[in-house]
């Protein structure tokens, strides 16, 4: 057990994360620091101020969290039938006209059901020329017949989901029944056999250290934060792991009832605390320890959300999860649902305003389209008996509705946190970090006579001449002005770390990039391949989103640089993508990640049908952001519509 030091872990008064992570709830008993010394769980006094929140709403977000009916009996084998088997359950009730807003995964995969148990269906959806939601993949072709994002035409990358966890059965069962092929995500990096190597490297505090390595002694790293000694010999994966275990005590082994009700007891405990008041509150941790276990283990950008999204996270996928993706992108998971329901599918309809009309039993929905292309607006109404609104809240939140919703909907849709997320994707011509040093001699001599040893030294001039300067690299990506930024971007760093010689798996850093990750598989034909140059959430994203797309490239093409050495450059083929969630005009934020309370204050009204109107996406599960969550919320909202009178 890690114990914690005696003394207080700040000095003075309030620090910039105790006055961000603990405000509201709890702030007063977290500004000063902690005073006294406890074990890693132990609960403290501040526990018993925070509100508490209703036992049976607690149950109900319990069963949401573990997918149980009433009878908390699991909802996922009946889910599986439905959208894999037998579809919805044979009713003798009337089809329905159903209108359905926002053709991501769950407006779709709604769609299939309901006109397969025989009811009329409408699709209606904003975009026009994609439907998805957050499966968004940049690459050539596809239902949106987009030009070649990238220089290499067969290259593609994700803007969205990009890994699909073994624990999530519906989507795994769909991907399957769709007949489309999936092969392992290497969340960790793998060597030639393909058994995990952890070679990637972390670079915080200008210390960088193989992930191997870190684990066996991550005395350097942990001292750079100035963590109590107790700590220094503790990887930070480990301290995580000793900070939550008390509460998994709630629900580890547990069955039926018994678990049903532990996850509740969290939800009640814990559903009104940030991730930083219960790692300070709770866990007993000192402010260097969570920025430690923050910047390596990406809670940073969380601290200041609910505890509750970081619990169940880790709860649900656990470190032996496996993960996968979809040869040619996840977007070809978009193209078969697509393809199932294309006939129902109006594109280029942005709903502006909802009506529900009592006497008549309607639901009407007023349209315009975007006009993009010089293409005239034209504005459209439709009409159905019920409706199915997918649409994320803060897009909704836009959108008139008549009669207004309930007090606590309209409360849900104004309050529901939906959090930024960005990456920039970077193409090169060669699979540079799958080099050992003897690739990296060849290919950089033959770039230049003696240019190995010039990158080795620091000898290498720094005003972006050498950009694409390989051979393989495609003529004319790479401009003046791109050079120019590169140039006036670029890091000054001098050392050259030995080749990463690694496939897949991700880097973590302290600069602007944040995370990086390499493509797990290459792509069939090509030599080259696109890195995640950076993926970023919440403020870190927002710090990105204030630049233009095309500066972004350069900037984290130098933050790349300052991980993996200066001399990734030369296979740079000057072609870059970026997707900024919270910028989408579809989208509007990456997802709904909570802000303490919101799961029993806000999230029992999210799901709540409202007359005619039901909602589904992934806003509508515990599980925000996941494909599993938006195919839940549609078998959901299926059967609502189909079983309405």
């Amino acid at each position: 057990m890690i114990t914690e030091p005696t003394t207080p872990h700040t000095a003075g008064g309030p620090t910039r994360r105790t006055l961000l992570a603990g405000a509201g709830v709890g702030a007063l008993a977290v500004a000063g620091g902690v005073a006294a010394a406890a074990p890693a769980g132990t609960p403290t006094t501040a526990v018993s101020a925070a509100p508490s929140a209703d036992w049976e709403t607690c149950l109900s977000v319990a069963r949401a969290v573990l997918v149980r009916d009433e009878n908390d009996e699991s909802l996922v084998p009946r889910y599986s039938d439905i959208l894999l088997g037998s579809g919805l359950p044979r009713s003798r009730r009337p089809g329905k006209r159903v209108l359905i807003i926002g053709a991501g995964p769950a407006g779709l995969t709604a769609a299939h059901l309901l006109r397969s148990a025989g009811h009329r269906v409408t699709v209606i959806e904003a975009n026009a020329n994609r439907v998805g939601g957050r499966i968004k993949t940049f690459r050539a072709g596809g239902h949106e017949q987009s030009p070649p994002p990238f220089a290499d035409p067969r290259q593609y990358a994700e803007a969205g989901a990009m890994r699909i966890p073994d624990s999530h059965p519906l989507v795994t069962g769909l991907i399957d029944s769709l007949g489309l092929k999936r092969r392992k995500f290497h969340l960790v990096d793998v060597d030639a056999s393909g058994r995990p190597a952890h070679r990637t490297w972390i670079l915080v505090n200008g210390i960088r250290v193989r992930r191997a390595d870190y684990a066996r002694d991550p005395r350097a790293v942990n001292r750079s934060f100035g963590v109590p000694a107790a700590y220094e010999t503790v990887p930070a994966a480990q301290i995580v792991r000793t900070a939550l275990a008390p509460v998994r005590k709630e629900v580890d082994g547990k069955q039926g009832r018994a678990l049903v009700e532990g996850w509740a007891r969290v939800i009640r405990r814990y559903g009104h605390m940030s991730m930083y008041r219960y790692l300070t509150d709770e866990a007993r941790l000192d402010e260097q320890t969570v920025d430690l276990i923050g910047t390596v283990e990406n809670l940073t950008s969380r601290l200041h959300l609910t505890f509750l999204h970081s619990f169940i996270s880790a709860a649900l996928i656990s470190p032996d999860t496996a993960f996968f993706e979809l040869p040619d992108g996840t977007g070809t998971l978009a193209d078969a649902m697509y393809e199932r329901v294309k006939d129902l599918v109006r594109l280029d309809r942005r709903a502006t305003r909802i009506a529900q009309d009592p006497e008549r039993k309607t639901v009407t929905v007023e349209t315009v389209s975007e006009g993009r292309g010089n293409r005239r607006v034209v504005r459209e109404t439709f009409t159905g008996d019920i409706a199915i609104v997918t649409v994320p809240f803060s897009g909704l939140r836009h959108i008139p509705v008549s009669p207004p919703f309930s007090y606590g909907k309209r409360r849900a849709v104004t309050e529901l946190h939906y959090d930024a997320a960005t990456k920039v994707l970077l193409e090169f011509s060669r699979r540079w970090w799958e080099f050992d040093e003897a690739d990296w001699k060849r290919e950089l001599e033959a770039v230049r006579p003696g240019l190995y040893a010039a990158y080795q030294l620091g000898r290498t001039p720094a005003d972006g001449s050498l950009l694409g300067a390989h051979r393989s690299v495609p003529r004319g990506h790479v401009t003046e002005a791109q050079r120019s930024h590169y140039a006036a971007s670029r890091i000054v760093a001098r050392d050259q770390p030995e080749a990463a010689n690694v496939i897949g798996g991700g880097s973590t850093t302290d600069n602007p990039n944040r995370f990086m990750f390499q493509p797990s598989h290459p792509v069939e034909g090509s030599a080259g391949g696109v890195v995640l140059a950076a993926y970023s959430w919440a403020d870190d994203a927002l710090k990105w989103d204030s630049f233009d797309d095309a500066e972004r490239y350069p900037r984290a093409l130098a933050g790349v640089q300052e991980v993996y050495g200066q001399r990734i450059e030369v296979f740079y083929t000057g072609v870059g993508r970026t997707q900024s969630w919270m910028r989408d005009p579809y989208a509007f934020g990456e997802a709904s990640v909570l802000l303490p309370g919101q799961h029993t204050e806000l999230f029992p009204h999210v799901r709540r049908p409202e007359g005619r109107l039901h909602f589904a996406g992934c806003h509508t599960s515990v599980k925000p952001a996941w494909i599993e969550g938006a195919l839940e919320s549609a078998v959901r909202t299926a059967l609502e519509v189909h079983l309405a009178d």
